[in-house]
């Protein structure tokens, strides 16, 4: 499943690291060496010093020598950084689901939407769109062009227009006409941005007040080739609007695939979804197991 999408993450991870793995005395300069490429690797410095810690931990307790085991327990340490896989908190039987779509500009937030609207419709959910990035016109018309694609609702203001106000004309023309699922595009916002980020909250507390528990899911669309950059981002993302999960966009343009596990292990969210391309099917559910085997083939 991510075996072609992962092809420079996996060159740039796994080269380096076999080599390590398969030198016969495992010393400090060996450490030092793998720690350093998983750094690379961007799996981060307070990640990477976790992993080689782990590693060397078991291999001195387990008495791990040859390649295959070291590789074995490194893709096990890997896999204890990723939060246990959980079901998104959707029910068919809520008269309406919301998740929020959040992230800063140029992340590909807006065809993340289109990609997840496309695998919900084939799924029998009854979608309709909310433009609630208002701060540019060009982001309403693109989230239009897709909806009339996908033949898709989409609810949307003029430019400048109340974010707030989109959102609550679109809960309420979701109930009205029957839609079980509504996903709000939010304005891409850099999280420095306080006034802009305040706009967000407000978009949260509509949801809030007007339907039962939502929103049920705030996803935040990261772009894979900004690496450990787009940490930062995703830190103040969910202490201010509360994330529940992590899409991944990207990811086979980049040798930054690594960010995934810092992801788990720093921030403690699951990622849903990675994209793997442009075309609309090139979204994947995210499956951990594969995800870190896929790295080592």
């Amino acid at each position: 499943m991510f075996r072609n999408s992962l092809n420079r993450t996996r060159q740039a991870f796994v080269g380096r690291i076999a080599t390590l793995l398969g030198v016969t005395e495992l010393d400090e300069s060996v450490w030092d060496d793998l720690e350093a490429a998983l750094v690379q690797a961007d799996l981060g410095v307070q990640t990477a010093l976790m992993v080689t810690s782990n590693l060397k931990k078991r291999v001195s307790d387990e008495g791990l020598t040859t390649r295959s085991q070291l590789e074995t327990a490194l893709k096990e340490t890997l896999l204890e950084l990723l939060p246990p896989h959980t079901i998104p908190s959707l029910d068919r039987k809520r008269l309406l689901n919301v998740i929020l779509v959040v992230g800063v500009n140029g992340s590909g937030k807006t065809t993340t939407i289109a990609k997840l609207s496309r695998q919900f419709v084939e799924d029998d959910w009854k979608v309709m769109l909310a433009a609630a990035d208002t701060f540019r016109a060009a982001a309403i018309e693109q989230l239009q062009t897709w909806g009339e694609r996908l033949n898709v609702p989409v609810i949307a203001g003029q430019s400048g227009s109340d974010p707030g106000a989109v959102t609550y004309d679109a809960l309420r023309a979701s109930r009205a006409r029957g839609y079980n699922l509504l996903i709000v595009d939010t304005a891409g916002r850099l999280h420095t941005k306080y006034n802009l980020m305040e706009e967000l909250k407000k978009v949260r507390r509509v949801a809030e007040k007007n339907v039962h528990e939502a929103p049920h899911e705030v996803w935040l669309v990261l772009d894979g080739t900004t690496g450990q950059n787009a940490l930062s981002q995703a830190k103040h993302f969910k202490d201010d609007i509360g994330v529940t999960g992590v899409i991944i966009s990207k990811l086979d343009s980049t040798a930054r695939g690594g960010m995934v596990f810092a992801v788990g292990h720093e921030l403690g969210l699951p990622v849903r979804y990675v994209g793997v391309g442009e075309g609309l099917d090139d979204l994947l559910p995210f499956d951990a197991q594969a995800f870190v085997d896929s790295l080592f083939e």
